[in-house]
């Protein structure tokens, strides 16, 4: 019989999908050879995979990331850091080794414009010369963007959505990140950010929450976060989740940790491993689902050590490891550059991509922020290539309302830069407001992405000056002080 499949139905050649505009290529992990960096060339195997020798050597510092890198840098680099550091950056440095390492990964033959252009560098390590000098600050910038203070229901825990609530355990991490939108709370002063300090002793704050979860039985979720939950120690967060697990209406409970990307070698710790599977064990016998999510921005983040973290996370019992990453221009605002790391993550270490969150309108932020439409144009870009179990969905963080599908807005100014959303709830700060629902709420893009008679518009009605975007800064921290005057309910 004759073979009458049409040319057109024909099974392609493997040659055939080079014209595909996304060429997936499983690549294997690596580990990045520590000893290229003059000051870690006698450091041993062993003493890397101690989490007390990576916890001991993060660099806090300029001259500590000197004597890391000695004369693979020029001055220029170190000055640009230090004026950043005096007068932009709204996190206190803390890098651990083990993402130091993953910076310029293979070696450069010019180290310092490899340094310079490197993603995870521009938001682990931002310098001066990365803000923009136009527009540093967005005119409606401020220092607690997502108005989390205002939603506390007891000190630390924010009751936003009605069935979830945010439990920020702590306020310090193993490592901080440039844009960090908690960096109201989070970590060390900086010379330009005073930050705001919790009141309550850390044990009267987690009786609190516990005390409230109790007394809430439409809360079945829990975001146990800070911080990140690796810099509590082990018996003091492990009591804190049994705690958890013997409140009959929780039913999720979800890990927040950069740190087993940042510094895995936390969670394969023989302690902290023991102790998650106790917990598991526990949380899968009352039919509780305990997941861990992670933030991870570059795939040259993504190690053996961090795969191998991930598997013992799933090997004592946890239900699921998922990343939450944030979108930053010049680290992730490709669409090959963010399918790189979605099949990172799925392929080499099995965590799930799972949200990719804008950037927030925190102080000197503006040069990691992108436009909700080229958020847009990055959400349609990643379609069809992963598992649509894999498949992150791209977040605008309202403020007042919470994470949007970046295709969920109602209206969009695009040449002013301005988009509105609605919701479909009411946070914890609106239960007697009839109008929480019928009301439209605003996000900014980035000025300088605007055409220019938008970024002229703003010229006129907003002003450029830094001292303005300050000013902002300034009243968002007094209304958080406030906040912390008023009864907790």
């Amino acid at each position: 019989m004759t073979d009458l499949i049409s040319p057109e139905l024909a099974v392609p050649e493997p040659s055939d999908l080079a014209g595909q505009p996304y060429a997936y290529q499983r690549s294997e992990l690596v580990e990045p050879d520590w000893t290229r960096l003059p000051g870690w060339k006698d450091v041993t195997a062993e003493e890397w995979r101690s989490v007390q020798w990576q916890r001991s050597h993060c660099v806090k510092n300029v001259k500590q990331l000197r004597d890391v890198m000695g004369d693979l840098l020029e001055e220029r680099v170190y000055e640009d850091l230090t004026r950043d550091q005096a007068e932009r950056a709204t996190m206190s440095m803390l890098i651990p080794p083990q993402m130091l390492n993953t910076i310029v990964p293979n070696g450069a033959a010019d180290y310092t414009e490899a340094f310079y252009a490197d993603p995870v560098r521009r938001y682990m390590l931002p310098v001066f010369t990365d803000r923009r000098t136009d527009w540093p600050s967005h005119p409606h910038a401020t220092r607690d963007s997502l108005h989390e203070h205002e939603m506390w229901a007891t000190e630390g825990l924010t009751h936003r959505y009605p069935t979830k609530v945010l439990a920020e355990v702590l306020p310090t991490c193993p490592q901080y990140c440039g844009h960090c939108t908690r960096m109201d709370l989070v970590g060390n002063s900086t010379p330009v950010i005073d930050k705001l300090k919790f009141v309550a002793k850390p044990q009267t704050r987690i009786d609190d929450m516990l005390d409230y979860l109790r007394r809430s039985p439409g809360v079945r979720d829990v975001v146990v976060s800070g911080g990140d939950v690796a810099n509590m120690p082990w018996p003091r967060l492990e009591a804190f989740l049994t705690s958890l697990l013997e409140i009959e209406n929780i039913r999720d409970i979800r890990l927040a940790t950069k740190a087993l990307m940042g510094m895995p070698q936390h969670w394969l710790s023989d302690d902290v491993r023991a102790g998650v599977e106790r917990v598991a064990t526990v949380a899968r016998q009352r039919g509780v689902m305990i997941a861990m999510h992670t933030h991870v921005n570059a795939a040259q983040s993504v190690t053996p050590l961090v795969a191998e973290a991930t598997k013992a996370m799933f090997e004592a019992g946890l239900r699921d490891v998922r990343n939450q990453g944030v979108l930053m221009r010049g680290v992730n605002d490709s669409i090959p550059q963010l399918l790189d790391l979605c099949f990172a993550l799925l392929d080499g270490a099995t965590i799930t991509p799972y949200y990719f969150y804008m950037c927030d309108m925190i102080p000197f932020s503006e040069h990691w922020r992108v436009s909700v439409k080229d958020a847009q144009h990055l959400q349609h870009g990643i379609l069809g290539y992963l598992p649509g179990f894999a498949t992150p969905r791209i977040v605008c963080d309202v403020p007042y309302v919470g994470k949007r599908w970046v295709h969920q807005l109602s209206e969009y100014d695009e040449v002013r830069g301005i988009s509105y959303w609605k919701k479909n709830y009411r946070t914890g700060i609106e239960q007697q407001d009839p109008e929480a629902l019928n009301r439209t709420y605003e996000y900014y893009d980035p000025i300088d992405t605007l055409p220019v008679e938008g970024q002229q518009w703003w010229t006129e009605h907003a002003g450029t000056s830094l001292a303005e975007a300050e000013s902002r800064a300034q009243a968002s921290r007094e209304a958080a002080e406030a906040q912390k005057l008023l009864p907790l309910i």
